[in-house]
């Protein structure tokens, strides 16, 4: 399978089972394979970043950090597929391309992020990154401990 940024994409139950982090959001609710994840490719590594449809949930706790810190850039809601989404960048964490269960499709055809909105969670993706290399981590799970998992998940199976 040819991983792309951009695309949304569903995990395999095998990653939760090895890598077994409370920060990480379940990945079956009510017998669906959910949530989908906005996926970015960075060389060897695939970042994840959840998708809900709990806009209710979510729009307060963006209003408030609004207000405090004057933006929000961990949660974002915009329309993915002609639906309101929450985009949860403070949940993402790190896989690889073997964990991944199946491209989500619409009518068959994989689902792709307009350029706008994925450069959009890119730039703030980004952002989160740099404000972790300062000292500030807004990141539910260690998504360093994670990476280093399959930085060496990654290495073993090239060497056998």
């Amino acid at each position: 399978m040819k991983v792309k940024t951009g695309y949304l994409y569903h995990i395999k139950d095998e990653f939760f089972d090895k890598i077994n982090n409370k920060g990480l959001m379940i990945n079956h609710e009510n017998g669906k394979s959910r949530p989908t994840y906005f996926t970015i490719k960075d060389k060897n590594i695939l970042w994840f970043i959840p998708l809900s449809t709990k806009i209710s949930k979510y729009r307060p706790i963006i209003d408030k950090k609004i207000k405090k810190y004057g933006s929000c850039k961990s949660i974002m809601i915009d329309e993915i597929a002609n639906k309101k989404s929450v985009i949860l960048l403070q949940n993402a964490f790190p896989t690889l391309e073997k964990y991944i269960d199946h491209p989500h499709t619409i009518n068959g055809a994989p689902v792709r992020v307009p350029d706008n909105l994925k450069n959009e969670i890119l730039n703030n993706f980004n952002s989160l990154l740099a404000l972790k290399k300062q000292g500030t981590n807004l990141f539910f799970t260690d998504i360093d401990y994670i990476k280093n998992v399959m930085l060496e998940e990654s290495k073993k199976s090239v060497t056998n």
